[in-house]
């Protein structure tokens, strides 16, 4: 497999960082940097053959060390959100870094997403993909444990980026890595996804209080416009008065997935009838956080210097639930000493 590699620029400390492209024979191409495990661009092409990038990113070093909205990255130790920035586990209250409010978002503010990751192109059966290693040491953001993380992206002859989480933990603690890229099956620089149609296939959902924490409680999602068990455009509802919609002015929430971590269930489905391009979401994971870029922070310039502005992108989390550490009720984020957490998302992307 010919290398595809080159330097992408320095971090603050001098470091080098790379950026890894892999392609397939269909057009597609993935770029990756072994900063933070970030998608840098998606590049697929349209209904005419054009080709478009369908993520929002940056086009400097600098930006992506600083990455307020995550763009991109690999997000943990423990993705979405923490109540009160703590936990308990076992006889031990562990107090984390508090980077939005009092709470933990996305692991911290020094989480995952701002480490640089040993980086190794492998073939895998004939596809190209990216092997991303690191190890987090025990206290690394007041988590317990020194854990051993590998994250695999794969390319298929069949236009489908799959993403492989792997730890090991030499202690309890807990686990839950996503992807945060931001699509826009336009192309990152044609304006807002509420166009877009989206399908969820679940049937209820997690509210949340002021702070965007659930409290415990599983709703319906049936005849509000949190309902998304049909294909339906994103911007439809998503200046309701409803207040779990009202409250962010979008959708920064958490459904309930009803594929029971089957890998052959659509767990989400995206489609943008202005290029033709379609993207399924497959996974073990048993929630998805849909997050519609509801506040972009103005000016924020992406790549080519675009200016983006709220609802330019959509995110589609795949994770154990937020706060799910501090809710009995919820799926365990708990990964055990010595287990080994075994997770992987799917992004199929497709022609209408």
């Amino acid at each position: 497999m010919k290398e595809n590699k080159r330097l992408f620029g320095k971090i603050s400390t001098g470091e080098e960082v790379y950026i890894y492209t892999l392609s397939n024979s269909k057009g597609m191409e993935v770029d990756i940097l072994d900063f933070g495990g970030i998608v840098v661009s998606i590049r697929v092409p349209d209904k005419v053959g054009k080709i478009r990038d369908v993520v929002l990113g940056y086009d400097s070093m600098e930006e992506y060390e600083d990455n307020p909205g995550f763009f991109g990255a690999i997000v943990g130790r423990h993705a979405n959100r923490i109540a009160g920035a703590s936990f308990i586990l076992g006889d031990t209250t562990y107090y984390l870094d508090k980077n939005e409010g009092n709470n933990q978002l996305h692991g911290g503010k020094y989480g995952l997403h701002k480490v640089r990751w040993e980086a190794n192109l492998v073939n895998e059966e004939g596809e190209e993909a990216l092997l991303l290693n690191y190890y987090s040491e025990e206290k690394a953001n007041s988590f317990p444990g020194n854990i051993s993380l590998k994250v695999k992206y794969i390319l298929t002859e069949d236009n489908k980026l799959r993403i492989e989480y792997m730890g090991e933990s030499d202690k309890d603690t807990i686990l839950n890595l996503t992807n945060h890229s931001y699509f826009n099956l336009s192309g990152h620089d044609s304006g807002d996804v509420l166009s877009h149609e989206l399908y969820i296939n679940s049937k209820s959902f997690t509210p949340v209080n002021a702070e965007l924490i659930p409290y415990g409680r599983i709703e319906g999602v049936k005849g509000t416009p949190m309902d998304f068990t049909t294909l339906k455009p994103i911007g439809k509802d998503i200046k309701s008065d409803y207040g779990q919609v009202a409250a962010v002015s979008g959708y920064d929430h958490n459904w309930v997935l009803d594929t029971k971590g089957r890998l052959d269930e659509i767990a989400a489905d995206l489609r943008d009838e202005n290029s033709g391009i379609g993207m399924r979401v497959y996974t073990t994971k048993p929630g998805i956080q849909i997050y519609t870029t509801n506040t972009m922070k103005e000016p924020t310039f992406g790549k080519g210097r675009v200016n983006y502005h709220s609802y330019q992108g959509i995110c589609l989390e795949t994770q154990y639930y937020p706060n799910a550490i501090n809710e009995e009720s919820f799926p365990s984020p708990i990964l055990k000493a010595g287990d080994k957490y075994l997770h992987t998302t799917i992004f199929e992307f497709y022609s209408l």
